[in-house]
């Protein structure tokens, strides 16, 4: 099925809207069923699914600062202003941009949406994703974290595919 230019826009926000939905109900079931600092062990050494809330931004950055209200305020402030931008350049774009950019879009509003509620609502979000690769310790993450990375990814590679120029002389 080929979706046209014109219809896109509505299938963009679906996916939005999915996404959001799959991160709202994966972390209301890990606040439901581990306790804070808890995990179960999917594949053992590898992945486990944490309990584990995070104040500050990617990384935990700023989570320990001396003005926790004003790294809540800022953060909050960014996040919204980061996804008006995106949902404005998603509509904007999402008849005359490739399909790449308006799936990167709608992944990266989704996921900024999907944190922005849980620090408006929570005061912090809920990381869950925990993985280990050999003896590395990657920062726990969320749905709406792996939707904001994808989106990028997308973006990114659009910007190295190479474009048609059109006809030349």
């Amino acid at each position: 099925m080929k979706i046209s230019l014109r219809s896109r826009l509505p299938w963009l926000l679906c996916l939005s809207a999915l996404v959001m939905l799959a991160d709202r109900l994966s972390k209301n079931w890990v606040t439901a069923h581990i306790r804070l600092g808890g995990a179960i062990p999917v594949i053992p050494g590898i992945l486990r699914i944490s309990h584990w809330t995070n104040e500050g931004a990617a990384f935990s950055l700023f989570a320990d600062s001396s003005r926790p209200h004003l790294v809540h305020a800022g953060l909050i402030g960014f996040s919204t202003l980061a996804a008006a931008v995106v949902l404005f350049l998603l509509v904007r774009n999402a008849k005359c941009a490739s399909l790449w950019i308006s799936v990167g879009l709608a992944l990266v509003f989704a996921g900024a949406v999907g944190n922005l509620f849980d620090r408006v609502v929570y005061g912090s979000v809920v990381d869950f994703i925990e993985v280990h690769i050999f003896s590395y310790h990657w920062p726990d993450f969320n749905i709406a974290d792996s939707a904001v990375v994808t989106g990028a990814c997308l973006l990114l590679l659009d910007s190295l595919m190479p474009k048609n120029k059109g006809p030349r002389d």
